[in-house]
């Protein structure tokens, strides 16, 4: 009998701080004649005690919450990102230096359509988007334009014209590419004074065009405005997965 309530004593004690029942265990355990007295007194509590002692062992295996090895309901998944979607204008019937532009201005945050085809309108009509070109139709490199525009919307007074040269060699580019003049373009004075209405978007080609003149300035209006309704139908939006 002694062994057996030694064992009470062991389970007592294991309860005292998972059990949901506090027992009064200084108070009534001083002696084993006095732990006898409570056990023959609570026998449902010591039952349960009992039954606590012979699954004490396997409580580790059973409590997927205490397996070391991790489980469906326990381990870290990866959670993977779904493809994030662009969207961006693309131009039907576009040639390359045309689709070189409307990339340009995109990455640059230009994304209205009307506002893109207000701007590539005017480059349509100030060269046709041949960035080697002089004024009155010659294709010569930078340095063999002697008189008049020269380039995308035709540089033609000397602040312009030579600025487009000192840029190009800042950047290590060549003046008489589309590239280097795209960014020259950015770069300029005129360009930032529109910069932040462009990239505002809502406004008709009308609205836009009234900016375009300030950067360009234009003396003969041509038909930019009609390149531009016409690009303002062929740019389409597309989307597509990063």
């Amino acid at each position: 009998m002694l062994k057996n309530l030694t064992n009470v004593t062991v389970f007592l004690l294991g309860a005292v701080a998972t059990s949901a029942v506090i027992l009064p265990i200084q108070g009534m355990a001083k002696s084993l004649d006095n732990l006898f007295e409570w056990q023959q007194a609570n026998p449902k509590l010591a039952n349960i005690f009992e039954e606590r002692e012979k699954t004490k062992g396997t409580s580790e295996t059973t409590n997927p919450l205490m397996s070391k090895e991790p489980t469906s309901d326990t381990e870290t998944k990866e959670v993977v990102p779904e493809n994030l979607k662009t969207i961006r204008l693309v131009c039907n019937g576009c040639n390359h230096n045309e689709s070189q532009t409307l990339e340009f201005l995109q990455n640059r945050g230009v994304t209205d359509k009307n506002a893109i085809a207000t701007i590539m309108g005017n480059i349509r009509q100030e060269s046709s988007f041949k960035s080697d070109i002089c004024e009155g139709g010659a294709r010569v490199p930078y340095h063999a334009c002697r008189r008049g525009g020269f380039g995308a919307i035709q540089w033609t007074n000397a602040p312009r014209y030579y600025g487009l040269g000192k840029f190009a060699v800042s950047i290590g580019g060549d003046p008489s590419s589309l590239d280097t003049q795209l960014q020259y373009m950015m770069y300029e004075g005129d360009w930032k004074m529109i910069e932040p209405y462009m990239k505002t978007p809502g406004q008709t080609i009308h609205d836009y065009m009234r900016l375009a003149r300030r950067w360009i300035r234009w003396g003969h209006k041509g038909a930019r405005t009609d390149y531009a309704y016409d690009y303002s139908k062929r740019l389409i939006l597309t989307e597509s997965k990063s």
